[in-house]
């Protein structure tokens, strides 16, 4: 009896030790503090309505899963007449595509440095992506930050003017608490 007893008691330990790992690697965005910011050579402005299901663990990246959302109908440049253009059809064509999305297919990297690689939607167009991000965590709240380039007509955004390549800036605070 004091065996089965034992056995429970282990099975019922290894269990919770299974569900905290769990636990600790699902973040939170938090909403009131992100930043998702571009830039090209003659325009910057930010995205808002970034939605995301984070599962990571800095000790354990390849068995990450990242997905994300963006509000395509959300872009602000500051500027009325070039938001206009931005979300226009030769654009981002937001009124049929109001969405940016992002899923991984895998993350590698370690010591706080990581690349997701994955798959980036935008207009109706899938393209391979490699998003390389710092990952610094303390006490259950952590910061991702990253930098990718996306260039303008791999995701056929032709309208005149538009810049060959926008830099895309990532500042994400998140929470596992």
């Amino acid at each position: 009896m004091k065996t089965i007893s034992k056995i429970f008691a282990l099975l019922l330990v290894l269990a919770a030790s299974a569900f905290t790992v769990f636990q600790s690697s699902n973040w939170k965005v938090n909403e009131e503090a992100y930043s998702v910011s571009f830039k090209g050579p003659k325009v910057e402005g930010i995205i808002k309505g970034l939605k995301a299901s984070i599962s990571f663990d800095p000790a354990k990246p390849e068995n990450a899963k990242i997905s994300a959302s963006m509000d395509a109908k959300s872009l602000n440049t500051g500027n009325g007449m070039m938001n206009k253009h931005a979300k226009s059809e030769e654009a981002l064509s937001v009124e049929k595509f109001p969405s940016i999305t992002f899923e991984s297919t895998s993350v590698s990297g370690k010591n706080g440095s990581y690349t997701a690689k994955g798959k980036l939607t935008m207009k109706g167009i899938t393209k391979e992506m490699d998003l390389p991000f710092t990952f610094e965590n303390a006490n259950g709240e952590a910061i991702i930050k990253g930098k990718f380039t996306v260039v303008s007509k791999d995701f056929t955004i032709t309208r005149k003017g538009a810049p060959e390549s926008l830099e895309i800036t990532l500042v994400i605070p998140v929470s596992n608490k």
